[in-house]
C-alpha cells in the first residue's frame, strides 16, 4: 500500500527537496550535499521556475520541516565535520524512479506539458516514448494513497494539458480555453506573442546548457 500524501509543503521545502532529488541523481559522487551546496542549488538561475535567493537560514527552516515530516535527513561522518543533507522521497513516499524523476522537474519548474516533462527528465531517467512519461504522470495523478501530481485545464491557445505537483497542496487551476467568440488556436496566436514564446524556450535552453557547462567545470576542478 502506497504511502499517504505528507501535508502540504511551502515553497522554501518544495524547493529544497526538488534540488535534493536533483543533485541526488545528476551529480551523486557529491551527494548528500553541504548547506552550502544546497542553497547554491536552490538558488541556481537555471533549470528552476521560478529564480529564488534563499538565505543559509531559510534553506535550514525548510530543511527543519521536510526532516519532521521524514523527507530528508542529515548526515555527519566521521570523515567529515561538516553536516550534509540528504532527501527520503523514494522510501517515505513509496515511488520509483520514474516517478521521483517526473516530481523533481515539476518541483523545481513548475506546471508542464508531458513532453516538456520529458525533455528535462533525460538527465534523471531516460523515458522511452512521450506515451510513458503520460503514463508515469497518470500513475502519479491516480495514487491510491493520495494524488502527487494533476492535470491542470487545458489554456487559451495551448494544444497540451499541463501537468503540476500537489506536494504544495492543490495546484491553481489555471481557467480552461474558452470555446466559440474569442478562442485562438495556438497556430493562430499574434505574431508577437508566438516570437515571445519562441524566444523564451530559446533562452531556457541556453540557460541548461550553461548550467551543464558550469556543473561540468565543477567536475573537473574536483577531480583535477
Amino acid at each position: 500500500m502506497a504511502a499517504e500524501t505528507p501535508a502540504p509543503l511551502g515553497p522554501a521545502e518544495v524547493r529544497v527537496l526538488g534540488s535534493l532529488v536533483e543533485k541526488d541523481i545528476t551529480t551523486h559522487d557529491y551527494y548528500p550535499l553541504t548547506l552550502n551546496a544546497l542553497t547554491n542549488a536552490c538558488n541556481q538561475s537555471s533549470n528552476r521556475d521560478p529564480v529564488v535567493s534563499y538565505s543559509e537560514q531559510e534553506v535550514t527552516r525548510a530543511l527543519d520541516v521536510l526532516r519532521e515530516r521524514r523527507l530528508a535527513f542529515v548526515f555527519q561522518g566521521a570523515e567529515s565535520r561538516v553536516a550534509k543533507f540528504g532527501h527520503r522521497l523514494l522510501e517515505t513516499l513509496e515511488l520509483d524512479r520514474p516517478g521521483v524523476a517526473l516530481l523533481c522537474v515539476l518541483m523545481l519548474r513548475g506546471p508542464q506539458t508531458a513532453g516538456e516533462v520529458r525533455s528535462r527528465t533525460g538527465r534523471m531517467h531516460d523515458f522511452e516514448s512521450l506515451a510513458d512519461v503520460e503514463a508515469a504522470l497518470e500513475a502519479l495523478c491516480t495514487r491510491p494513497a493520495g494524488a502527487l501530481a494533476a492535470r491542470l485545464p487545458r489554456q487559451r491557445g495551448m494544444k497540451e494539458q499541463r501537468y503540476a505537483h500537489l506536494l504544495g497542496g492543490p495546484a491553481e487551476q489555471a481557467p480552461p480555453a474558452q470555446e466559440g467568440a474569442g478562442a485562438q488556436p495556438a497556430a493562430a496566436l499574434p505574431g508577437d506573442e508566438r516570437v515571445a514564446r519562441l524566444e523564451g524556450e530559446v533562452e531556457g535552453m541556453r540557460r541548461e546548457v550553461a548550467d551543464l557547462r558550469r556543473e561540468l567545470s565543477e567536475l573537473k576542478g574536483q577531480l583535477g
